[in-house]
């Protein structure tokens, strides 16, 4: 070989070795970098003790371990996080939502994001429910879940018409056939809590971390509340127990309704009800990056979470915070899994619109 052939196929060589020694000592994507986790309800809030639960011990599991941070932005149930993510955060993974409702506002009234919801880039996901309870002074007094037949007077509290804490509330009481009215715009529940605390509501719900963190050592133990039911898992076959609830001695709204009426549930109340589980309990917190957030971010974030679930710390932490552990569903399938469970029958989406505007304001 001439020499000036061999001296080129050597450069090209030793080219190849530099590359591939600089692919293999290249940095993790988060060496070096800060990650902000944007809360899309209020500090205090179910969302934000969980949201804040994650941000403790994700770090360590990511590749890089960068600082992390919290901050909440709160307003319109939800929304206004929401949008902020999708139009002014970062998108080069720096910036991540832990989002609870997104999803509901997305299938029910899409055009209510200027961003498409289905762009995002979803990370993971955890299955949840909600806690009902309710005032023990209401007329003519709440003893067990089955008294709220009797209620009179009775308001119930939410935090915007189209949310989805405020339709599954409503769907429950409509259901049992109960004269309520409805009092939404609380711009968290810490506020709506505060209302039920001085007697402006007498109905609200909280999941989990809030339910037993907050509303059971304080509320249920001095007896300013009991609690009626929860709302039970559905993943449009099968209806099962979210596995937050356990322990607790409430009944899920199916056999509180079996109990009260000697019958299951049914009719179009009740579809539209199992519609929006179908979202939000299986989607109750969703863990998202901005649209066209870069690969490497999403996969590192993505296995830093499946490290995350089988971290005893980590569940350790969780048991003396909110009383289970989070366990989230991650990896390359969940973009797909979000995005097609976004989509809602025409008929239920345009029922879901009037009964929205049926709200007492």
């Amino acid at each position: 070989m001439p020499a000036s052939r061999l001296c080129a196929a050597l450069v090209g060589f030793c080219a190849l070795i530099v590359s591939a020694s600089c692919a293999l000592a290249a940095d993790p994507y988060y060496k070096g970098r800060r990650l902000s986790i944007m809360v899309n309800y209020a500090a205090g809030g179910p969302t934000d003790i969980e949201g804040r639960l994650f941000a403790r011990h994700i770090a360590r599991h990511i590749e890089g371990q960068p600082g992390v941070i919290v901050q909440n932005i709160d307003g319109a149930g939800g929304l206004t996080g929401t949008t902020w993510l999708g139009e002014i955060a970062p998108k080069d993974g720096t910036a991540m939502g832990y989002l609870t409702g997104a999803a509901w506002v997305y299938a029910s009234e899409p055009e209510r994001h200027r961003v498409d919801f289905r762009s995002y880039e979803f990370l993971a996901y955890q299955p949840g429910t909600s806690i009902y309870y309710v005032r023990t002074d209401v007329p003519p007094g709440m003893k067990e879940a089955t008294d709220i037949m009797k209620a009179r007077g009775l308001v119930s509290g939410g935090l915007a018409a189209d949310n989805s804490k405020d339709l599954l509330m409503r769907l429950a009481l409509d259901m049992l056939g109960l004269q309520f009215r409805h009092v939404t715009g609380y711009r968290s529940n810490n506020t709506a809590r505060m209302a039920l605390q001085q007697n402006e509501i007498h109905f609200f719900s909280e999941s989990p971390p809030g339910y037993r963190s907050v509303v059971e050592p304080n509320l249920v133990k001095n007896g300013l509340v009991i609690p009626t039911h929860y709302d039970p898992g559905w993943n449009g076959e099968t209806i099962m127990v979210p596995k937050q609830v356990e322990g607790l001695a409430v009944l899920p709204f199916h056999e509180l309704y079996r109990k009260i009426k000697g019958v299951p549930p049914s009719g179009q109340l009740w579809d539209v009800y199992l519609a929006s589980l179908a979202i939000n309990s299986a989607m109750q917190r969703l863990l998202v990056l901005p649209p066209a957030a870069p690969a490497a971010a999403i996969e590192a974030l993505q296995a830093a979470v499946l490290r995350l679930n089988n971290d005893k710390a980590f569940a350790d932490d969780a048991l003396k915070t909110i009383g289970f552990v989070p366990e989230y569903v991650a990896g390359p399938q969940v973009n797909r899994q979000v995005r097609q469970a976004l989509v809602v029958k025409p008929e239920i989406k345009a029922f879901v619109v009037d009964y929205i505007k049926g709200v007492n304001k």
